[in-house]
């Protein structure tokens, strides 16, 4: 199976909750009136699409409407299909390797997939025949390091690591050090995802940029914010508070293939700013690619067929 038929498949729960009774609404109604509004409304909001994003969507078929550029509720769905293409499209969404070593830093509360993000990540860009390096930073949470050391393995990675309880700033410095010494392409840096003190994870954060930067001024040069899409608008209420600790420079999107709250893909772009760069739709290493919003689109609205 190609990631584009387990894209369609992994997001059947979504589809189910979202297009499909889309559909069944069209189905019953002849004119774009306020009750087809409103009904459209609902069906958003129940798949995460997110309120304000949501009021736009509304707006938008409710103005093509009046413009007679949608003339029924048959042409409801190719109307939406094209206007979220274009909303989720961004030039940010490219993961550039450029800089030697070219540092990500990895962000995000603890559950979320964190660690086996960073693990697929590396997998993926050492198939790619890139010089791969993990620094095991979180060494707050138990056996952290040591499932980092496990994916590292598996994706012919070397890992840099401390003792759990360790100061994470000390991995980093010895990771970016390693990184500049062993000819490394690319270095992901694993983080701590505490969020009960924002104070800490505040200041954490800080120390592991000035000890970066110390090293490489123009870096890290990306911040990937993972998100667990099964928690729906939960995930943007987690994404402004690293918004604010972190310089997020894009979204990791895991376990899509488990929800039927995948509308919030479209909410973090427009709500947030942040383009999703990266999806998990499976448990497998070879479940997990860059995010494309074409194919995105045309799994959530043809997935079927």
């Amino acid at each position: 199976m190609g990631f584009l038929e387990r894209l369609k498949d992994g997001l059947s729960k979504t589809r189910r909750n979202f297009t499909d009774r889309i559909e069944e609404l069209v189905g019953m109604s002849a004119k774009v009136d306020e009750d087809f509004l409103e009904e459209l409304e609902m069906i958003l909001l129940s798949g995460d699409v997110g309120v304000k994003t949501t009021e736009k969507l509304i707006d938008a078929v409710r103005q093509a409407a009046k413009k007679k550029e949608i003339e029924g509720t048959e042409q409801v769905m190719p109307f939406l299909k094209k206007y979220i293409a274009e909303m989720l499209q961004d030039e940010g969404q490219r993961t550039r390797i450029g800089a030697k070593p070219t540092v990500i830093l990895v962000v995000g509360v603890n559950g979320v997939g964190k660690t086996t993000t960073i693990g697929k990540l590396a997998n993926y860009f050492h198939l790619f025949k890139y010089k791969v390096m993990l620094a095991a930073g979180d060494t707050f949470r138990a056996a952290a390091a040591e499932q980092l050391q496990i994916w590292g393995e598996r994706a012919g990675c070397e890992v840099i690591r401390h003792e759990e309880g360790a100061d994470p700033a000390a991995v980093v410095f010895d990771a970016v050090k390693a990184a500049i010494a062993r000819n490394v392409d690319v270095l992901f840096i694993d983080t701590a995802g505490r969020l009960h003190n924002k104070t800490n994870l505040m200041n954490e954060l800080e120390k592991v940029h000035r000890i970066i930067k110390r090293e490489i001024p123009e870096a890290p040069h990306e911040t990937f914010l993972v998100l667990d899409a099964t928690t729906g608008q939960n995930a943007i209420n987690q994404a402004k508070v690293f918004m604010e600790t972190a310089n997020v420079t894009g979204v990791v999107l895991t376990k899509l293939d488990g929800t039927a709250k995948g509308g919030v893909v479209i909410a973090i772009k427009e709500e947030l700013g942040l383009p999703v760069k990266w999806i998990g739709v499976g448990e497998g290493i070879m479940d997990f690619r860059p995010f494309e919003a074409d194919k995105f689109v045309d799994a959530l609205f043809d997935g079927d067929k």
